[in-house]
């Protein structure tokens, strides 16, 4: 991959289509990489994150995300030739998960995730990724 953000939105393409084998280029073999899903605990090492995201994958039907307040930010900073860049976005989801499969309803909802991709031999891979929701508070003046 030729740059972070193409790296950030190969990721989300490959969860849409659940395309195992996309998803496993994208990240870096290390047993240090990690991930965390939301509402899990962290999960460390290539080999457990793909393994997952195959679970992730194999289990949606249709999901889609919508990305807004994406942010990159490289390091070192100001570094005309950066090695790391920490990409976070809002991840406003669509999907037809956990509804029944003869109606035509979609659920939403709302993420925010950070990403971590390294340079590594010319292109980029994620490093780390960490999702967690957004919690939609209902003020009473709303209710």
């Amino acid at each position: 991959m030729t740059t972070p953000l193409e790296v950030h939105r190969l990721f989300y393409d490959a969860v849409e289509t659940g395309d195992v084998d996309l998803m496993a280029s994208l990240w870096v073999e290390d047993p240090a990489t990690s991930c965390v899903h939301l509402g899990t605990m962290p999960l460390r090492g290539t080999a457990q994150v793909l393994r997952s995201w195959t679970v992730v994958m194999a289990g949606v039907g249709y999901i889609q995300f919508f990305l807004t307040d994406v942010e990159v930010v490289t390091l070192p900073r100001g570094a005309s030739d950066p090695d790391t860049a920490v990409i976070t976005c809002t991840e406003n989801v669509l999907s037809a998960e956990g509804l029944a499969l003869d109606a035509e309803a979609f659920a939403g909802g709302k993420a925010v995730s950070t990403s971590i991709v390294v340079r590594v031999g010319g292109g980029w891979k994620i490093w780390s990724r960490h999702a967690s929701p957004i919690a939609e508070l209902m003020l009473e003046e709303d209710q």
